[in-house]
């Protein structure tokens, strides 16, 4: 008896929302939304269709596929994540002690410290960045072309209907869209541990100098890529084009800081130059040392994530007068160091410039 009253009662529910439906199917509204709403999904059908058979995201996928599954990425994803914990464990004891001071924890941007505060003994995590970037931007890219000539699967892929610089264009965005994941997951991935461990959320203003920081180092990676790829498309030989670019990365993070500390120790003034003499001298060291990418990304992202920066180079005892010691907002952060990420936009435009020319002019075919 119960069992057929509740069996009663439910098909009046039913009976009263199918009536509800109707009467809401009858509305102009309505049926303005489902037709709206059925149309969207359809395109949104159609788009995916599309995107899956076209031939440019069909390389796509395939190059991430492999670029995931390689033994080579997930060697140099255990590295960084190694010194990221390493780093991240060293900034978060640090920062429990900082946090126990009441001038640091009212600091507007004490989470930035979770970037940059270390104690010597491992360096901060934008420097294992800078270190261990280039390596990674190395080593998915000093293969990209001459593995697939000397394997014969080049001409095999040219020979489908599709454009030659898909080919180029396709291995250039799997490799970018991979090192992109990996490094806003890691980013994400300390400020997560940050909150738990030290309870104190990020700012709006924290959050997207982080996010900048992310990108900027995804763009400082994506020059190495696009280096690695245009020299393996001139190399023949994977373990040439590898060579080529590791030497490039050596020269360029150790020795040639000493050409340029030779240069300005035969260039220094003299103590009797006047001061002008001398800022123009600290000024031309520094312009030798910008035209290495590395110190153009350690410049923007120390301005970045240390808003107590007010300016990259020297200044004068007149410049200095009068100033707020304050940290500056992220605008003016982003105004100091847009010359070094417009160098790094450059340098990464030209060094693709230059593989797809090479590959559009390159003699494919396997000897």
């Amino acid at each position: 008896m119960i069992f057929t009253r509740n069996t009663l009662k439910e098909g009046s529910y039913m009976e009263k929302l199918h009536n509800a439906v109707r009467q809401l199917k009858t509305r102009p509204w309505a049926a303005k939304l489902a037709d709206s709403s059925s149309r969207y999904l359809e395109r949104v059908r159609e788009r995916r269709m599309n995107g899956v058979t076209h031939p440019f995201w069909v390389i796509v996928q395939k190059e991430v596929a492999d670029h995931v599954r390689s033994w080579r990425f997930n060697v140099l994803l255990f590295l960084i994540l190694l010194t990221c914990f390493g780093s991240l464990y060293t900034s978060i004891t640090n920062l429990v002690d900082e946090a126990a001071k009441a001038n640091d924890a009212d600091d507007p941007y004490f989470f930035l410290k979770l970037f940059t505060l270390s104690d010597g003994s491992l360096p901060p995590f934008h420097v294992f960045i800078g270190f261990l970037g280039p390596l990674l931007g190395i080593g998915l890219g000093f293969d990209a072309i001459n593995s697939e000539q000397n394997s014969g699967t080049l001409s095999r892929i040219m020979a489908q209907p599709i454009h030659r610089d898909y080919l180029i264009n396709a291995k250039f965005m799997a490799a970018f869209v991979v090192i992109g994941v990996m490094f806003f997951a890691l980013g994400f991935l300390v400020m997560g541990f940050g909150m738990v461990i030290i309870g104190i959320p990020p700012t709006a203003e924290e959050f997207l100098r982080v996010v900048f920081f992310l990108l900027l180092s995804v763009l400082y990676v994506a020059f190495w890529l696009n280096l690695s790829v245009f020299l393996s498309i001139r190399f023949r030989q994977a373990a040439t084009s590898a060579l080529t670019a590791i030497a490039i990365w050596l020269f360029f993070t150790v020795f040639y800081q000493i050409i340029v500390n030779l240069v300005a120790r035969a260039m220094m003034p003299s103590e009797m130059a006047s001061p002008q003499q001398l800022i123009g001298h600290q000024q031309f060291v520094l312009n030798l040392m910008r035209v290495v990418p590395s110190q153009l990304y350690t410049d923007a992202t120390t301005t970045l994530l240390s808003p107590s920066v007010r300016s990259l180079g020297p200044l004068t005892m007149e410049q200095a007068y009068g100033a707020i010691p304050s940290p500056l907002p992220l605008g003016q952060s982003l105004l100091i160091v847009w010359p070094q990420l417009t160098g790094l936009i450059a340098a990464t435009v030209i060094c693709f410039v230059l593989s797809y020319v090479s590959f559009m002019r390159k003699e494919i075919r396997s000897r």
